[in-house]
């Protein structure tokens, strides 16, 4: 058993080639364990979301707090609260963040590849997409 304190890591900032507007990435569980398990608690401000992109194994996401938009290619922008879980399918391209005027904040997790990717990421998600997530919000 591994207890790893809070204080042990540090929040990270979004790389901005993956996410518009500001996130902060805090890694439950990641690369330096024998788990391809990587598991993330992330918190967008509100306008924030990340590229367009899919996972190989697919990813689940946990809403914690505030209010969310999730979207898969294809499809509607969709409204996520508190308590809600997504689930994409493997290399489901898809993108998610704070809705239009709040901030939001989920648990990411997904399975690394034998290569150890996790993610393919893509282009940013347009404000003209991102525009239509106020339809969806109401």
């Amino acid at each position: 058993m591994e207890i790893v304190p809070t204080e042990a890591r540090t929040s990270q900032r979004g790389n901005p080639e993956y996410f518009t507007g500001t996130v902060w990435l805090d890694e439950i569980s990641g690369p330096a364990t024998s788990a391809r398990l990587r598991a993330f608690r992330v918190t967008f401000e509100p306008g924030a979301r990340t590229a367009w992109h899919l996972h190989p194994h697919g990813q689940v996401l946990h809403i914690l707090n505030g209010v969310g938009c999730v979207q898969r290619a294809g499809g509607p922008v969709q409204t996520v609260r508190p308590g809600d879980t997504v689930k994409f399918e493997p290399d489901e391209r898809h993108w998610h963040g704070a809705a239009p005027g709040h901030a939001m904040i989920h648990l990411a997790m997904q399975e690394a590849d034998a290569s150890g990717s996790h993610a393919t990421w893509q282009e940013h998600v347009s404000d003209d997409e991102y525009r239509g997530a106020s339809a969806a919000t109401g």
